[in-house]
């Protein structure tokens, strides 16, 4: 499958595949995705807002730069992505993979990043976190905040 200049505004794509499909400037706004495959994707221009992407497969995709708004990873599997310089307005990464995804300059003071084991800790170095956020990753050490 193939999409150029396509717009999906309110869709319900729960659990489609997307696999080694072309997409030039398309747009996702206020979609349901969860469990949607986006193996091997060509994208170029794509965007994603206000969208439920609950366990999808989104592995090594870009999303370089962008303002991510209010977007749902929860369960994800965003290995190798690259969120790096990108802004999280809300949104969640609560429980997902992450292996190998790169978050450099990244500022995810909106996002939830509740259940990021500290094992995937390396992974956020130069990124922006906010104090709350810092306080439960030392949480997970057992370390008393005040």
């Amino acid at each position: 499958m193939d999409a150029v200049d396509a717009r999906f505004d309110g869709c319900d794509l729960n659990n489609t595949k997307w696999r080694r499909a072309k997409l030039a400037a398309v747009s996702y706004r206020g979609c349901k995705l969860t469990g949607a495959s986006f193996e091997e994707v060509a994208h170029l221009g794509i965007s994603f807002e206000e969208s439920l992407l609950v366990g999808a497969d989104l592995r090594a995709m870009s999303f370089k730069k962008m303002t991510l708004k209010e977007l749902d990873f929860s369960d994800a599997y965003l290995a190798g992505c690259d969120f790096r310089e990108a802004v999280f307005e809300g949104g969640s990464l609560r429980n997902a993979t992450l292996k190998l995804a790169k978050f450099q300059g990244a500022d995810l003071r909106g996002a939830d990043i509740e259940g990021v084991k500290l094992t995937e800790a390396g992974l956020f170095k130069g990124a922006i976190i906010s104090h709350a956020q810092a306080a439960s990753f030392l949480r997970e050490l057992d370390l008393i905040v005040v």
